[in-house]
C-alpha cells in the first residue's frame, strides 16, 4: 500500500540545523513531485516546499526561502527537507506529501520544535 513515513524531527536551538527525510512506498516514486508541508494548532497546513519528479525544478514558501532546501534520491525513494538557520517560528508538525492523482497522501508527521 501507499506509505510515506518522516523521520528526523526534533529540539534544536535557535539558528541550528535539522534534516527531515520521507520514505515512501507503493508506487513509483520517480514518477510524482513531492512536498513538505508543515502545521501548528489551531492553524491551516502550510506548504513549506515543492521539488518536481525529477528534482530538477523546487519551490519554497517566502518564509524559508534561503534557509530550507528540498531535495530527492530517486534511487532510495526518498525525499528530505534541510533547515538552517531555524527559528522558533518554525516550529510545527512537518508533514510529507504527495498527490496521486486526485488522492492526496500525507504521512504521520514529525514534529520540529525550536527553542532555547
Amino acid at each position: 500500500q501507499v506509505q510515506l513515513v518522516e523521520s528526523g524531527g526534533g529540539l534544536v536551538q535557535p539558528g541550528g540545523s535539522l534534516r527531515l527525510s520521507c520514505v515512501a512506498s507503493g508506487f513509483t516514486f520517480s514518477n510524482y513531485a513531492m512536498k513538505w508541508y508543515r502545521q501548528t494548532p489551531g492553524k491551516e497546513r502550510e506548504l513549506v516546499a515543492r521539488i518536481s519528479s525529477t528534482g530538477a525544478s523546487t519551490n519554497y514558501a517566502d518564509s524559508v526561502k534561503g534557509r530550507f532546501t528540498i531535495s530527492r534520491d530517486n534511487a532510495k525513494n526518498t525525499v528530505y527537507l534541510q533547515m538552517n538557520s531555524l527559528k522558533p517560528e518554525d516550529t510545527a508538525q512537518y508533514y510529507c506529501n504527495v498527490l496521486l492523482f486526485i488522492t492526496n497522501v500525507w504521512g504521520q508527521g514529525t514534529q520540529v520544535t525550536v527553542s532555547s
